[in-house]
């Protein structure tokens, strides 16, 4: 059986969305759709935010400008949010 093609362009915004997507449930900012509501698993969010930096030093050079900026912005509030939550925890 032949494999259907996508007619969508593949991007790198979505990996960049699925990465996110799974830091968030981890920071229990989302719905995890396997439970059914919040958890909060920082581990898990620490994780897929290092990823996405790691994505970040992997495509350096080969992205467009937007590209980058997206990354660039989704990877920073991750980060932000990671160190928040964190603390929050710790104070």
């Amino acid at each position: 059986m032949a494999e259907k093609k996508s007619s969508q362009p593949r991007d790198i915004r979505a990996i960049i969305i699925l990465l996110a997507t799974q830091s968030l449930i981890g920071l229990g900012e989302i719905n995890d759709p396997l439970i059914g509501g919040k958890r909060v698993n920082l581990g898990s969010a620490a994780l897929f935010a290092d990823l996405l930096t790691e994505l970040q030093n992997k495509t350096k050079g080969n992205l467009t400008a937007d590209e980058e900026k997206f990354l660039d912005d989704v990877a920073g509030n991750l980060k932000f949010l990671l160190k928040k939550r964190m603390g929050d925890r710790h104070g």
